[in-house]
């Protein structure tokens, strides 16, 4: 009898980490639909527009994500990190350095900053517009950057209290909009505004995980009812109220522009997350059977690495079957569409779809090619 239980208890165990792994999938999946979405400038949620909390909601997932193992490994940790986000980054910047020149030379001009090494090897920890086709990678590097530090930050806090800890990263993460005011924003101290910022969304993310998950439920009518009546009041600091415009109670965490707010921006990233929780747990026994929405989970880098630029493609085609020269895309920003009303739906549909895939291949290739297999 004390073997079959044991027996059913690894299975049970097995079965949840299966679930656990299918949701983060689909958040993951989620999280990057709303960042392409957001490049289109339309919303899924109406009343959580996307750039209120896309990248807050990346960060809570890498939370999620990370193991307390590493706290006694650092170095295997930083190798892995390297291996998993700087390698793939350095090679799309490659290639899009290459698309760059090739642009430049058909269109007569050239999409992005000037090329040398500062550019290519420092500015991707700046701010990543070295290039604009690829620009969304900005938020690589500063993954990279939040990860470790929050992992030399957890091995200094590990002896203190979680109540201590939390007072700590939640006054990080609300004292970044007032510092990014207050002083200078150097390139330097940018990445230190938003490193900030996005350290306080990791946390929650890990103490969702070590807290909260499996030991309380959130997702109650009530609670529903009140993250719907705090963003009511918080869509009265909105900065925009003309609906064609798109903004919301958007943020642009990049450039650290967070307008006349001071907390909003935290308190819509928060709400944003629960939503986003919520959405997930509501679909999840829907969408963990549609094999694209999981090929969408398992390929956000490739998706977030090459949107703009099939996106730029799709506009090509469009100027060709109108006749339509392609110098006339030179007069608009990156994140410029053809007849948007028309087509934004084209345009999210076409990019998810061949982005998606576009991840598949590539590890496809990846997996025959020894002298990258490890990557």
């Amino acid at each position: 009898m004390y073997r079959v239980n044991v027996y059913i208890f690894f299975l049970y165990n097995i079965l949840m980490d299966k679930i656990f792994s299918d949701k983060i999938n689909i958040l993951k999946a989620l999280a990057i639909v709303l960042v392409v979405s957001g490049h289109l400038e339309f919303r899924f949620f109406d009343m959580f527009p996307p750039y209120s909390f896309q990248l807050a909601l990346f960060f809570f997932i890498s939370g999620m994500l990370f193991k307390e193992k590493y706290l006694d490994n650092a170095a295997d940790f930083i190798k892995r990190r390297v291996k998993s986000l700087l390698l793939l980054y350095f090679l799309y910047s490659a290639f899009y350095a290459i698309v760059t020149i090739i642009l430049a030379k058909l269109t007569g001009k050239f999409w992005g900053m000037d090329l040398n090494l500062y550019n290519f090897f420092v500015t991707p920890f700046l701010n990543g517009h070295q290039f604009d086709l690829s620009c969304p990678m900005w938020f690589v590097t500063q993954l990279f950057i939040t990860m470790v530090t929050f992992l030399f930050l957890e091995r200094m806090f590990r002896n203190l209290s979680t109540t201590k800890k939390s007072i700590i990263y939640t006054l990080m993460g609300f004292s970044a909009i007032p510092l990014s005011k207050v002083f200078p924003l150097t390139p330097v101290f940018l990445v230190i505004i938003r490193t900030m910022f996005s350290l306080f969304f990791v946390y929650l993310g890990h103490f969702y995980i070590k807290k909260i998950h499996g030991n309380y439920n959130i997702f109650t009518p009530k609670i529903l009812g009140i993250v719907l009546c705090i963003q009511a009041v918080l869509w009265h600091f909105n900065r925009d109220f003309d609906p064609t415009h798109g903004i919301g109670l958007s943020y642009v965490l990049v450039w650290a522009r967070f307008d006349s707010q001071i907390i909003v921006p935290v308190l819509t990233s928060i709400t944003g997350i629960w939503f986003s929780l919520f959405f997930i747990e509501l679909t999840y026994n829907y969408l963990k059977d549609i094999k694209f929405v999981r090929l969408i989970g398992e390929n956000t880098y490739h998706i977030m690495a090459n949107h703009l630029f099939v996106m730029y493609i799709i506009t090509a085609v469009i100027f060709k079957l109108n006749g339509i020269p392609i110098s006339e895309r030179n007069t608009h920003n990156i994140y410029w569409i053809f007849n948007p009303v028309q087509n934004t739906y084209l345009y999210f549909i076409l990019t998810m779809i061949i982005t998606t895939y576009t991840g598949v291949f590539l590890k496809r290739i990846k997996k025959r090619l020894p002298v990258i297999k490890d990557f």
